[in-house]
């Protein structure tokens, strides 16, 4: 199959490579562009653990030398294996995947840390999904919320996605994220090119990131078994 990939170029290179493996062709169109937070301040704290909730989060910590000089030896909680794999690459060598979303990344640090530990330390972008401080806050735990990067969605379709949809050169889509499958919707509509996608099929994490494509004329909408890009690809079987 021929798949538009709406995450952002950071993340394209990976899933383009399970994709070829797969037998698919990648179309990368990326709907949302990462951006460091260069005034992001990281608190001088002796903090128990790491908390990890994206990719970009991951690499956004691993780019700050000094920081890292000073977090690297923490052991690092991540909420899915893309994160986990991430974290390990920008240095940390202590990892745990919680394997799903927020609710499983909160159930692990129940398990591995204990509130009379220290605090917590949680990257991220400047939006995000779910509400992992106060779910850890209400066990007790401290926890600090550091936005990192900001994710600035597209103003328009990229020309990728314009040409592979008016030519039919595409058979699905992937959405990794209710905020991607808005901006998708919004930025379909606006193009004219709804009807474009009578052929296609959206393939989406969750069941949120579904919703959110409510009213788009697609062929069909699967959704992965859980919240795991190997559940997500598992679909396109």
């Amino acid at each position: 199959m021929r798949l538009l990939v709406t995450r952002p170029d950071e993340d394209q290179d990976g899933l383009a490579e399970a994709l070829r493996a797969m037998g698919h062709q990648a179309i990368a169109a990326p709907l949302l562009a990462i951006r460091p937070l260069a005034d992001a301040a990281i608190p001088d704290t002796p903090y128990q653990a790491l908390l990890v909730t994206s990719a970009n989060g991951a690499r956004a910590v691993g780019a700050r030398r000094r920081d890292m000089a000073r977090l690297a030896a923490l052991p690092v909680l991540a909420v899915g294996e893309a994160s986990a794999e991430a974290a390990r690459a920008a240095g940390f060598a202590d990892v745990a995947s919680a394997g799903g979303d927020v609710e499983a990344l909160i159930e692990l640090a129940l398990r591995r840390l204990a509130p009379g530990g220290g605090p917590l330390l949680h990257v991220a972008g400047s939006v995000t999904a779910g509400d992992l401080k106060g779910g850890l806050e209400a066990h007790g735990f401290s926890v600090d919320r550091v936005a990192l990067y900001e994710a600035v969605a597209a103003d328009c379709l990229p020309e990728a996605a314009i040409e592979a949809l008016g030519t039919g050169a595409a058979d699905g889509v992937l959405f990794y994220s209710p905020r991607t499958a808005r901006s998708f919707a919004s930025l379909i509509r606006a193009a004219g090119l709804e009807q474009t996608l009578v052929t296609l099929t959206a393939y989406c994490l969750s069941g949120a990131v579904a919703d959110a494509l409510a009213g788009l004329p697609f062929k069909a909408i699967e959704t992965a078994t859980e919240p795991t890009q190997a559940a997500l690809l598992g679909r396109l079987a």
